[in-house]
């Protein structure tokens, strides 16, 4: 009989997986270099539009709602996120649905390694592909419209960032489990990016939001992730008015996000191997 894998023996697993797609995505720079562009093209749009229609007023109008008048760095931070948020959802939810529709998830079960270990080694790929691209982008669109890139706290910046890529990834095990129950990733992907671009504010503060959306929005751990980075670097204001109580959210989030995506994913998991069945995917 198989004995349970060691943590190192499931550490190895996770890192194979992990290199396996960094070989992969080395092989496709184009998808890297888009990466990278389309967050500022993103960032562009909204900004070229309030450029066009309040001309010299704009950072001024800006600044009345959100309380910075560095608009291009607003932006660009919000839409750079937004690419971070993304891409956990996407990476997961594709690595899921291509072992579907390959045959290969049944093998992943019969190994002793849980799927759980695979996911981790995905996540870690993701989370270094994310970071990489969004800091470069970031940087270039600030570069591209003559702002100052590193002004504010950027290491309690970076710590925001830090702290909400585990709920983060939390959440997307949970988007994971619905992959797995309703065999689909592109029609799911596409919606969540709708929704997860509403709730998080990524072009406009929280405040303007309708009250019940913002008590949704308050919910979503992303939300807590962007304010940071920007109260951090622009001055915008924390929710709780200190940098340490919205940290202390995302920390609950961390305990809290993680655990229950476990729970949601394994329980998903065991029902469909033992209730709908194997290789119809």
């Amino acid at each position: 009989m198989t004995g349970k894998p060691t943590f190192s023996q499931n550490f190895s697993a996770a890192v194979a997986e992990t290199r396996l797609r960094l070989i992969n995505i080395s092989r496709y720079p184009g998808q890297l270099a888009m990466e990278i562009i389309i967050p500022i093209i993103f960032a562009s749009m909204p900004m070229l539009l309030g450029r066009a229609t309040a001309g010299d007023n704009a950072a001024a109008n800006f600044a009345a709602n959100t309380g910075t008048t560095n608009y291009v760095a607003f932006l660009l931070i919000g839409s750079n996120v937004f690419t971070l948020v993304s891409n956990a959802f996407w990476h997961i939810a594709h690595w899921l649905r291509f072992e579907q529709e390959t045959g290969t998830l049944e093998s992943i079960y019969l190994t002793p390694t849980p799927s759980i270990v695979i996911a981790s080694g995905v996540a870690i790929y993701s989370i270094g592909r994310g970071l990489l691209s969004a800091s470069l982008a970031y940087l270039i669109g600030c570069l591209i419209f003559q702002v100052n890139p590193l002004q504010g706290d950027v290491l309690l910046a970076l710590l925001f960032i830090f702290f909400g890529l585990l709920p983060l990834y939390g959440m997307a095990m949970l988007f994971g489990a619905l992959v797995l129950k309703v065999k689909e990733s592109n029609a799911l992907i596409q919606l969540m990016q709708w929704g997860v671009s509403f709730l998080m504010g990524i072009f406009y503060p929280i405040a303007v939001l309708p009250p019940l959306v913002r008590v949704v929005s308050y919910l979503f751990p992303p939300t807590w992730m962007i304010n940071g980075v920007r109260s951090s670097l622009l001055g915008v204001g924390f929710f709780f008015g200190q940098w340490y109580l919205d940290m202390a959210v995302l920390w609950a989030f961390m305990l809290a996000a993680p655990l229950f995506g476990y729970w949601v994913f394994t329980r998903v998991e065991s029902n469909v191997k033992r209730n709908e069945g194997m290789g119809e995917f």
